[in-house]
């Protein structure tokens, strides 16, 4: 990368911009096929944890690892290429208990089961887990990991590497056949560590997600917690999945050699400061992401896994420096082609240059289409006032998410009116003077504390000296949580509700909008 790039960064232009949002919604699986990914993965977990499994009282933890969990799955080229679930199956088991060989078998044979009960071709091994390939339309194979804890020993030597705890805590050690101690009883495993690279990768987009996800909660008039989080798209996860569309298409004919996802992913998320459009975070990233690439005490390319410093996520690149080099041919095109897709300014030019680089499918109906979410523009107006507020304050308690909490019913009282009328979030504008009662619901058991943030905007309450944007403490009154304000001020105004459990922050319900006239 030239420095040049570094010190002049590209601006898109406002067309460029909002063609790459409506790229992105086209690159991105459908909900459909996320619920279904879903409907599968919960199937095969409920078989591994059945009263009849081999594997019951080694308690299976199953879960999901990969782009369905990260939010950055694509869709296929070609209609004839599949999804990938990728899923972990981890054992209540110690290492020294059993050999790699003896858990996959363990795990393989229920997953037989499986496939044989569900009228499925038989499973097929792999270097490292068992895939189950689905019926023909499906479009769907899911790959199952063995796992075992890596020990409280490994989770010390992730700690003392400056690995945050509670990525560390979930480390995993896993089954590889070409693993010299494969078939041998022995301490020292393959490591992975799927749920604490997900904390990572999420930690370099949590403003971005709240926000997104409260903005679109607020526009659709539904609490946060009716958001489902596959839904909601930051600006990261949708970098990640126009680079991996561009990779794609590059190395159709090549695909041994392209660079592997959690290479892109992990670039992206190190690269990313937080940039609001695809856009900018596409434009940063790509100019940020070879300063992440360190060189080991023997010259070789070392990309760090972020939750397991021991790990290079380039490692093969030492026995394979073609794949090296088709990193270098992939950097260079991908700059060379976002610059020139953002500086066009027409449609036809626009769609013209993606063809290039995306395919003519995704880049013709990109132009076509309008996002299938919120409108970011929108978000970045009103919502950006109320969500991200310079006056409103963080919450000071750190966050054990452990139930819910929605502010259930809101009524207002103005003048003239001598009974209650029940309002909705962003609704019409109340007349200065109307007095409102907010009542929330919660699944959290008592005892607990109750708070609510008021954040106001506007000039007059800013001339008042009454933005406020801190946290005033509730009561909860037989069972029943309320809170009583009134609409001095005209603008749009949020409240929201906090329910701290034992210090901690056990649920919070998202913003409610009061629009004042």
């Amino acid at each position: 990368m030239k420095v040049h790039d570094l010190l002049h960064p590209w601006q898109p232009t406002s067309a460029a911009s909002e063609y790459l949002e409506r790229l992105a919604h086209e690159l991105d699986v459908p909900v459909s096929r996320y619920e279904e990914a879903a409907s599968r993965y919960d199937s095969v977990g409920r078989w591994l944890c059945r009263d009849a499994s081999t594997l019951k009282d080694m308690n299976p933890d199953v879960y999901v690892q990969g782009s369905f969990r990260l939010g950055t799955p694509i869709r296929p080229i070609n209609d004839d290429e599949h999804y990938d679930i990728d899923l972990v199956c981890e054992l209540s088991v110690e290492k020294t208990d059993l050999t790699q060989r003896e858990l996959k078998e363990l795990l393989g044979h229920e997953i037989k089961l499986y496939a044989k009960a569900n009228g499925m071709q038989d499973a097929a091994e792999g270097r490292r887990c068992w895939t189950l390939d689905y019926a023909e339309g499906a479009q769907f194979h899911l790959d199952a990991l063995p796992a075992l804890p890596d020990g409280a020993s490994r989770q010390r030597l992730l700690v003392e590497a400056k690995v945050d705890s509670a990525w560390a805590e979930s480390a995993i050690a896993i089954t590889d056949k070409d693993h010299p101690n494969y078939q041998a009883v022995d301490a020292q495993w393959p490591h992975s560590n799927p749920r604490g690279y997900t904390r990572w990768f999420r930690s370099r987009m949590t403003a971005n997600f709240r926000q997104i996800r409260e903005a679109m909660a607020l526009e659709a008039k539904a609490s946060v917690e009716d958001i489902p989080s596959y839904r909601v798209k930051t600006p990261l996860q949708q970098a990640v999945q126009i680079l991996k569309r561009h990779r794609d298409f590059m190395f159709l004919d090549a695909s041994e050699i392209k660079p592997i996802s959690v290479i892109l992913t992990t670039l992206s998320g190190l690269s990313y400061q937080g940039e609001r459009t695809v856009a900018d975070a596409v434009g940063g990233i790509l100019q940020r992401m070879t300063s992440h690439i360190k060189q080991d005490s023997g010259g070789f390319s070392y990309i760090a896994n972020p939750t397991d410093p021991l790990e290079n996520f380039a490692d093969r690149w030492r026995q394979h420096p073609e794949r090296k080099a088709a990193f270098d041919r992939w950097i260079a095109k991908a700059r060379e082609d976002f610059e020139g897709l953002t500086k066009q300014v027409t449609q036809q030019r626009i769609v013209e240059v993606a063809e290039q680089s995306f395919g003519a499918k995704p880049a013709r109906a990109a132009a076509s289409s309008g996002p299938r979410t919120f409108s970011r523009s929108n978000f970045f107006t009103k919502a950006a006032a109320l969500l991200t507020a310079s006056h409103k304050q963080s919450a000071p308690w750190p966050s054990v998410r452990s139930g819910h909490v929605s502010i259930d019913s809101v009524t207002w009282s103005g003048k003239g009116f001598s009974r209650p009328i029940r309002l909705q979030s962003d609704s019409q504008p109340l007349m200065k003077g109307a007095s409102l009662i907010f009542k929330g619901k919660t699944d959290i058991p008592a005892p607990f504390d109750v708070h609510w943030q008021v954040v106001n905007t506007g000039p007059e309450a800013a001339a008042a000296g009454k933005l406020r944007g801190g946290f005033d403490e509730g009561s909860v009154s037989r069972g029943s949580i309320s809170h009583s304000e009134s609409a001095d001020y005209s603008g749009a105004h949020t409240i929201e509700c906090f329910i701290v459990k034992d210090r901690h922050l056990a649920a919070r319900s998202g913003v409610f909008v009061v629009n004042v006239r």
